[in-house]
């Protein structure tokens, strides 16, 4: 597999030139077929290892990465720092993963907020109770999709329950001891947003 390392430029004390990625970028911009797939197969098993932190699913991580490199064929003409592409590959993908995430949450509330969800029901099932519960989700979900962005992600992100304080930290790039009452100040608004809604009532 072709690498960064492996590319044919000068280097420089035994580190890559950052000129010989801007070279790269730029032969690419120009419609140099060999210089995008370096690139593809220089930074992709780069991507993959990025995006599966968000334990999206192999699916999704894939469709992620394909999309990170569809946002830099849609923008290569007008990146202004072709030596950091990596940077700017990385950062796209974080973003798409955290808007594949964010989809995700408004699709289905995640198990953070079971501070307005009730015990499951003992006994026979109740039809009417049934409809009642299905309506009650509903507006939760909505409830839900109407917190900020940052909120849904945090949310989702902490209701995995597979990444530590450290990752989530990292891949939201926010200091870890705010995690802790960024996450309070959110769950204090949903409830805001349930009561609005009358989920409880």
């Amino acid at each position: 597999m072709v690498s960064i390392e492996s590319l044919p430029y000068p280097r420089r004390e035994g580190r890559v030139d950052p000129n010989d990625v801007a070279a790269t970028v730029r032969r690419a911009a120009d419609g140099d077929r060999l210089a995008w797939d370096t690139l593809v197969e220089a930074f992709t098993p780069y991507l993959f290892a990025l995006v599966s932190t968000f334990r999206l699913g192999q699916a999704d991580t894939a469709e992620v990465v394909q999309t990170t490199w569809l946002r830099l064929v849609e923008h290569l003409d007008a990146i202004k720092q072709p030596e950091a592409v990596g940077g700017w590959l990385a950062t796209t993908a974080r973003r798409e993963a955290l808007r594949l995430l964010r989809t995700r949450g408004r699709e289905q509330l995640t198990g953070d907020v079971d501070i307005v969800t009730d015990p499951p029901p003992i006994g026979p099932s109740d039809p009417e109770q049934h409809a009642i519960d299905a309506d009650r989700r509903r507006l939760l979900r909505r409830a839900f999709g109407r917190l900020p962005d940052n909120c849904q992600v945090l949310l989702h992100l902490l209701a995995i329950g597979v990444l530590s304080y450290a990752e989530i930290a990292a891949q939201l790039e926010m200091p870890i001891g705010s995690i802790g009452p960024t996450r309070g100040r959110c769950l204090d608004r949903l409830r805001r947003l349930v009561t609005e809604l009358g989920v409880g009532a």
